[in-house]
């Protein structure tokens, strides 16, 4: 297994995790249109912005997540770090994947020097819930949306 820096040719695979939830889509399947390419442009260009894969080793992406970089004035001027769009292929979940990917990530935002990594989770997703609490994280916010 390799964790990895996504590129274009990945985005087929992380459109279908994304897409996927509790099934597995077929990244054949995925239309990549103007919309995704120009998102996947726009995140590959900022550093404050990295598309993570965990690759089998032969360049079948089985996980996904961002993680973005955010400086403030909270935390005494310290960056923290953001966790989104975390997924892991429907048919390979339990074997530790998730583990590997998000520790993977929080040990890259501590080496960054961040002080604190955080994520949201929809609150349907009881079973991921569980497993960020295995990591350590804590329950501490509600969190808001407002469609735009």
């Amino acid at each position: 297994m390799i964790i990895r820096t996504a590129t274009r040719r990945d985005l087929p695979a992380v459109i279908a995790l994304l897409a996927g939830e509790d099934t597995v889509v077929d990244p054949l399947t995925v239309e990549v249109d103007e919309a995704y390419e120009r998102a996947f442009q726009t995140i590959d260009a900022d550093e404050r912005n990295e598309m993570i894969v965990l690759d089998e080793g032969d360049g079948t992406v089985l996980g996904c997540l961002q993680l973005t970089y955010i400086p403030g004035l909270g935390r005494h001027g310290q960056e923290r770090a953001l966790i989104e769009a975390v997924r892991v292929r429907a048919d390979q979940r339990g074997a530790g994947l998730g583990r590997k990917l998000l520790t993977w990530a929080i040990d890259r935002a501590r080496a960054r020097g961040c002080t604190l990594v955080q994520l949201t989770s929809n609150k349907r997703r009881t079973e991921a819930h569980r497993f960020y609490g295995s990591l350590g994280f804590t329950r501490s916010h509600d969190g808001f949306k407002l469609p735009l």
